[in-house]
């Protein structure tokens, strides 16, 4: 028993893919201070995308990348104020066209935090009423691939390069036809971290038998946080591809970060067919290559301080070209006051349970 207690604490250790945030980067912080040296800017990012609050490092609105972008290429959306009476919702969905079963998020979210899918109306009136923010309602985009693309260009350059491609497997678990939802979650080594979260989430289908061959699917949010798996098919980038985010990155002036993006297939992404994109991140995006399998430590520190170069660089040539980097104090206060906006977020997505997610 304590040789399997020693054993867990080891293996916890030694995966430095689940380690807190500040530990993890700590080794990596002479970057930084090294680019705050030659910018003169603890915020030298923030002009690495011009059109995003921050240089999206953290904080901006996903409202910012919407209006930037062609409306074929993203999810039917309404912005939703908190102060908006609830009877003047229903008639926003009818004119939108979104029906149920539908997404919601904050505005200004991350990591997931109080993503939820909606399937009636009861659930969205618990959500609306519990939001202190501005919330999107998102069509669901039933597309069974996720992936996501990290681009970088230089702002006097045509073209850009995409370091990176994965795609993202959503924690699910298969059915049997004889163990019940709460068995085969309980058996789901994958899964097994996750245990309360989920068994509060999904309360109500824990003694639900599956039968043989279905799926269920425990988190539609793709991230790490939530069990997601990525698969690294960054060797797979064609010039289709390419193309696609050059064109898109002139659109709007997104130069630096990440699409995270569903699609009917990796294959038809490459072909450039048949996908939408649920938002883009910008200078705070991880190249989540790093967490594919097929790095060790050292060699994910390298990939991290490849983007942190380029992201460095882009915000030097756009400044150079009169767009200015944050000062201090406007950024501490930013920070602060995101900071404290993502605090409350963090407790009311522990206390929000519309039993699904």
């Amino acid at each position: 028993m304590l040789f399997n207690v020693e054993k867990a604490i080891i293996q916890r250790i030694t995966d430095w893919h689940n380690w807190p945030f500040y530990l993890f980067y700590f080794p990596l912080g002479y970057a930084w201070v090294w680019y705050y040296i030659k910018t003169r800017s603890l915020w030298f990012f923030t002009a690495s995308n011009p059109t995003l609050t921050f240089g999206g490092f953290e904080g901006e609105a996903k409202s910012e990348m919407y209006t930037q972008l062609p409306s074929e290429l993203y999810p039917k959306s309404i912005f939703i104020s908190p102060a908006l009476p609830f009877a003047d919702v229903t008639p926003q969905l009818l004119r939108a066209g979104i029906r149920y079963p539908f997404v919601v998020k904050p505005d200004v979210g991350m990591k997931g935090l109080l993503f939820r899918k909606i399937v009636n109306e009861q659930q969205l009136k618990t959500y609306h009423s519990a939001m202190p923010a501005t919330y999107i309602i998102q069509e669901f985009i039933d597309m069974p691939c996720e992936v996501s693309v990290f681009y970088c260009r230089k702002p006097a350059n045509c073209k850009g390069s995409i370091t990176a491609f994965i795609e993202k497997k959503l924690l699910e678990v298969t059915g049997n036809g004889s163990s019940t939802l709460e068995a085969l979650i309980s058996n789901n080594a994958e899964a097994k971290e996750f245990l309360s979260t989920i068994k509060k989430q999904h309360a109500k289908d824990l003694q639900t038998v599956l039968p043989a061959g279905e799926t269920f699917c425990i988190s539609h949010i793709a991230n790490l946080y939530n069990g997601a798996r990525f698969v690294d098919l960054t060797s797979e980038v064609n010039d289709t591809l390419h193309q696609i985010f050059d064109t898109i990155s002139h659109q709007t002036q997104f130069l630096y970060g990440r699409y995270d993006i569903k699609c009917q297939s990796v294959e038809d992404m490459l072909q450039g067919k048949n996908f939408i994109i649920l938002e883009f991140n910008g200078a705070g995006s991880v190249p989540n290559h790093i967490h594919a399998g097929k790095y060790n430590l050292p060699q994910a520190y390298k990939e991290i301080l490849k983007h942190w170069k380029a992201m460095y660089e882009i915000s030097r040539d756009n400044c150079k070209n009169g767009i200015p980097y944050w000062g201090f104090l406007k950024g501490y206060r930013f920070l602060q006051n995101s900071k404290r906006y993502f605090n409350k977020l963090k407790q009311l997505d522990k206390e929000l349970d519309l039993n699904v997610r």
